[in-house]
């Protein structure tokens, strides 16, 4: 998992560039309706993990896409046209994300998929969609091989164009979390944790690249499975080294528990995670002893950004049962992004099937301004802004610690 620049913006330019981009709602039940002169459905799909121990992020991940759809089709964004959410849980695992790709691809109503959640789910869904011309944009993925290959850092290569996301990489977001524990924390020594999962390990990898580069010293690098949830092993292997911090790179249901562990233990550091532990359950699930805990997510904090105020009021309006969560503004920009490559791919189209491809190419050149700040994509289907946070805990909250925008060296 798991930018941009931020951007402030007066609410005059916020409603022109939400006009302009299609932002819009949800249809009735499912994210459709409301443009009377709509004869043809095209259907927007989401996998993300709707159940489970993810599903706090990835039900926000849903709702914020219905707002999106909801609003389009209220606004009649693309005239002789609605749309529809069709949702999938992936469960945030890799079979059932293969088959929810495969049901979506299997739809020839389909035009676009926001999600997934999990770079690990991404690596099975991008082959399934590819073939069909089917656009992805994930609102989370963090994994860099996503977008530029296996051979990222040396010879990057976009192995699917259908593929894009609104969220900046772990190539940013581990040194990010690195510059921030040297430079700022005057943290020198650090030891490093990881699920085994494409983005925790990811992560760590980014990470201890760059502390190393810095100075800093890696005191011990460990690995747990993500079914864990005894980490005394794993705490009593890097107690002796004695480090000021822990690195985690996982999500949360593994993280607070660990956190918890590592205190009881008499290992009273902090520690410090990206985007994929930046959730209250995390919180909840390390108790009083997670305060001071770290995370970095992606961009600046939503609720913070003058360009996401009326997404918010929206929305709490809309009365969605789970809140946007650390991905809803980047789904509403990602769905708002797939809408404004259909005003060009559909206006002129008898079918979904045969817009696919000018969606994906439209899809190339979108820039507009978001919720989350710019929204433009590169040559990699990577997001062109790279603002990332930091939070801390406390007082049993998440609060901001700094923002930047990364810059490599």
């Amino acid at each position: 998992m798991h930018q941009r620049s931020v951007v402030r913006v007066g609410a005059s330019l916020i409603v022109a560039s939400l006009a302009l981009t299609a932002c819009g709602s949800r249809s009735d039940d499912n994210g459709g309706g409301g443009s009377g002169d709509a004869t043809k459905t095209a259907k927007i799909g989401v996998i993300a993990p709707l159940s489970g121990d993810l599903s706090a992020l990835g039900l926000g991940i849903q709702h914020s896409v219905e707002l999106a759809v909801k609003q389009a089709n209220d606004s009649g964004a693309v005239p002789g046209w609605k749309f529809e959410v069709s949702a999938k849980d992936d469960e945030g695992k890799t079979d059932p994300a293969k088959n929810a790709a495969t049901a979506l691809a299997g739809d020839k109503d389909v035009i676009g998929v926001v999600g997934t959640l999990n770079t690990s789910t991404s690596l099975q869904v991008q082959p399934v969609l590819a073939p069909k011309n089917i656009a992805q944009v994930s609102p989370a993925n963090t994994g860099p091989a996503l977008t530029q290959g296996a051979d990222w850092q040396k010879s990057p290569k976009r192995p699917y164009p259908t593929y894009f996301r609104t969220c900046t990489t772990d190539a940013v977001q581990g040194p990010f979390a690195a510059r921030y524990l040297y430079n700022t924390a005057k943290i020198t020594k650090v030891a490093t944790i990881h699920d085994k999962k494409a983005y925790g390990q990811g992560l760590v990898g980014t990470f201890t690249e760059e502390f190393k580069k810095l100075g800093g010293q890696v005191t011990s690098a460990e690995t747990i499975t993500a079914d864990e949830s005894n980490f005394s092993a794993v705490v009593s292997a890097i107690k002796p080294s004695a480090p000021q911090a822990v690195y985690y790179g996982g999500e949360y249901p593994q993280a607070g528990p660990l956190s918890q562990q590592m205190k009881a233990a008499g290992l009273n550091v902090p520690l410090m995670g990206g985007d994929g532990i930046f959730d209250p359950k995390y919180i909840q699930l390390g108790g009083k002893t997670s305060t001071s805990d770290l995370a970095t997510s992606v961009g600046a904090p939503t609720d913070a950004l003058p360009s996401a105020k009326k997404f918010v009021e929206d929305y709490k309006a809309g009365n969605y049962p789970e809140p946007y969560g650390a991905y809803g503004g980047y789904s509403y920009d990602a769905a708002n992004a797939l809408i404004a490559a259909l005003k060009e791919s559909l206006k002129d189209a008898t079918d979904v099937e045969s817009a696919r491809p000018k969606t994906v190419e439209a899809l190339g050149k979108v820039s507009f301004e978001g919720v989350t700040g710019k929204v433009a994509f590169d040559q990699y289907g990577d997001t062109t802004s790279k603002v990332l946070t930091v939070y801390k805990v406390d007082a049993g909250k998440w609060a901001t610690v700094e923002t930047k925008d990364f810059e490599a060296n």
